[in-house]
């Protein structure tokens, strides 16, 4: 009997813990995503300066062991600064600390996003790497499958349905708004 009542307890907070976890998980592949996209395009426009180019020729033509290790390059350089941040927000400089965590996390996104361009099918040659690879694949579509069947999303997206419907009006009136004022500004 008890048995069976502390499976039924488990199963709720299962159950109400996962929506938020699978929402923040969400979250956080949806900026990853989007940062590792974006980030790696800046990255690519930066490797054409002639001394990155070559340096990005070398990184690609590496063997799989050293190509894993400069995968893992930023993550661990970037290890003593997120450390420097946690510090400067337990000495009561939050703000201060917070924005080199952002900025940490947006330079060691950029670089390793990069790096995996150019060192893809090297990585993926190292077997435990492309297990892993494989195992976030399928994370991040499970993540996604389940945001996508949730009420919340579901809401989310007919609200937004129903917001682009009537988005043209309303933002082509301010958008003539602002033109005409900036067409004002400039006279």
């Amino acid at each position: 009997m008890c048995d069976s009542r502390s499976k039924t307890i488990t199963w709720r907070i299962k159950r109400i813990v996962s929506g938020p976890l699978v929402l923040l998980a969400a979250l956080l592949i949806a900026f990853e995503e989007f940062a590792w996209d974006e980030l790696a395009a800046i990255l690519a426009r930066l490797g054409r300066l002639p001394l990155l180019r070559q340096i990005e020729r070398w990184i690609a033509s590496r063997p799989p062991a050293i190509a894993l290790s400069l995968f893992l390059l930023p993550v661990l350089g970037l290890l003593p600064v997120k450390l420097m941040a946690v510090l400067l927000i337990g000495r009561g400089h939050a703000l201060f600390g917070l924005l080199v965590i952002v900025l940490a996390k947006l330079l060691g996104t950029a670089v390793a996003a990069r790096l995996f361009e150019l060192t893809r099918n090297q990585l993926l040659q190292v077997a435990w790497f492309a297990r892993s690879y494989q195992a976030f694949l399928r994370f991040k579509a499970y993540v996604f499958d389940r945001l996508a069947a949730s009420r919340y999303w579901q809401a989310v997206q007919a609200l937004r349905q129903q917001l682009r419907n009537r988005r043209p009006a309303v933002w082509m009136r301010l958008g003539r708004r602002l033109s005409r004022q900036w067409q004002h500004l400039r006279k």
